[in-house]
């Protein structure tokens, strides 16, 4: 799996009972529940709704106290004071990845934890970003010093999110790839993870002095992106700083037209379907490549990274085809735009499908998981047995909140909702390109597989993960 099959919750992950139903059996009521949906929306969904928000501000007071500028500066410093205690738990701390707070901090808490809870709540992340305090602090204290900001280089504008979507698979390559523990000594321990958590604080911090905090927020720095792609599925936005409500979903269609957004977001499908493949449906092919290379002369530890390189690769290539399959297919219909635009017009219904297998695949591991960050690892950051700050360093996890079969349910429950809105943002985009809703459900034919598609796929690898 990745690092986190050396945690004591995993064994539980994968022992889930027999269910009452088969798998391939959910495959099919999902399918059909995909395509009820679309005839439902094609006969009863002729005007677009989503692209416009239709925001409206919160009361004033409370819209200036959450947003105002000393809220900001409390968040902030939150989030570089739980940065550096991941940092210094990581490098001063036992390597014991199941009792150091680095791991469960950066690994569960943050990198799960936020895609979650900014799909239901806003972009809750922009607050306590760390290094977009220090960027704004070190650029106001420069211009205090200097009467005037700090000049910045212009941004290229082709670049786009193309850095946060490299950043993105280089993130999940850390965890997944180099901290795999497949058959050999490998793993991301919690001195790696530190020391990647101040290079990427170096490279971040270096590239908003040269493009500025809020151009690099947006386009480049990768949390930034990855939390704000799932934040624009929220009801709650800040529009000039001011915190408002806005239709559901609807900010998420203007969220793609930077460049390199639609390679974000097929990045987190593709590397969660990748880390859900790995000991499951991809184990027997992993194992073959793997033996090759060793026979070919590679160490151990180079044959399997290399091995689960390549096959990351080709799940990010694959669920890139298949999409671009479902867009070229649209281009078929008469009075279709471009196939360019079609590209980018589209890629933002992905997001709630990469929310879906996010909650799929790690729904238990963050509830198991978040039970030890706010108990022994909260009291004892080190894992040294040293401390005990608010008197849970003895406590626990309770495997049984979650029965295998609920977090089956769950799972199911989670990709066919994802999909279901994914389908009905894409129809809903298709009114746009095409005024005539019979040509726009006709165009629709292609994403009802694309999702159809991408449904199965994903009951298949949560029935071979878990079986």
């Amino acid at each position: 799996m990745s690092i986190f099959s050396s945690l004591p919750f995993a064994h539980a992950l994968v022992a889930r009972q027999d269910l009452p139903i088969p798998a391939w059996l959910f495959a099919w009521g999902a399918s059909i529940v995909l395509i009820v949906s679309f005839f439902a929306l094609s006969a009863a969904w002729r005007k677009p709704r989503f692209e416009r928000e239709n925001w409206r501000s919160i009361g004033a007071g409370l819209s200036r106290g959450l947003v105002s500028r000393p809220t900001q500066i409390v968040c902030g410093l939150l989030g570089v004071f739980l940065l550096g205690v991941a940092i210094y738990a990581g490098l001063r701390g036992t390597e014991a990845p199941d009792r150091n707070f680095a791991l469960t901090f950066l690994f569960v808490t943050t990198w799960l934890g936020f895609p979650i809870f900014s799909a239901l709540l806003g972009d809750i992340f922009r607050p306590v970003n760390p290094w977009r305090a220090i960027g704004r602090t070190a650029g106001a204290g420069f211009k205090a010093i200097a009467g005037q900001g700090p000049a910045h280089l212009e941004y290229p504008r082709r670049l786009g999110r193309w850095p946060a979507a490299i950043g993105l698979l280089a993130m999940v390559w850390l965890e997944v790839v180099y901290g795999s523990s497949g058959g050999v000594a490998v793993g991301l321990d919690p001195h790696a993870a530190a020391v990647a958590a101040l290079v990427y604080s170096f490279y971040t911090l270096a590239m908003m002095a040269l493009f500025g905090v809020e151009k690099w927020c947006e386009r480049g720095e990768v949390f930034s992106v990855y939390f704000g792609m799932f934040s624009r599925l929220g009801y709650f936005g800040v529009h000039d700083g001011r915190l408002g409500r806005r239709r559901p979903l609807s900010a998420a269609t203007s969220w793609a037209t930077i460049p390199g957004s639609a390679a974000v977001v097929i990045a987190s499908i593709g590397s969660t379907s990748f880390d859900g493949a790995q000991e499951g449906a991809f184990k027997s092919a992993i194992q073959q490549v793997f033996e090759w290379l060793s026979d070919a002369g590679f160490g151990l530890t180079t044959s399997l990274r290399l091995t689960d390189t390549i096959f990351m690769a080709l799940c990010f290539g694959g669920v890139g085809l298949v999409y671009l399959l479902g867009v070229r297919g649209m281009r078929t219909v008469r009075g279709a735009p471009s196939l360019d635009r079609l590209r980018v017009g589209f890629a933002h219904t992905l997001i709630p499908i990469a929310l879906a297998y996010l909650v799929a695949h790690y729904f238990s591991l963050f509830v198991f998981q978040e039970q030890a960050q706010f108990t022994y690892l909260l009291s004892d950051p080190l894992g040294t047995a040293s401390t005990d700050l608010f008197g849970t360093a003895s406590g626990g996890i309770d495997f049984g909140i979650l029965s295998s079969t609920a977090i089956w349910y769950i799972q199911v429950g989670a990709l066919v909702v994802g999909h279901v809105l994914g389908l009905t943002l894409a129809h809903d985009r298709a009114l746009v390109y095409w005024p005539d809703y019979r040509q726009a459900s006709r165009s629709q034919y292609w994403m009802l597989a694309v999702m159809v598609a991408f449904t199965c796929f994903g009951l298949y690898l949560l029935s071979a993960g878990n079986g």
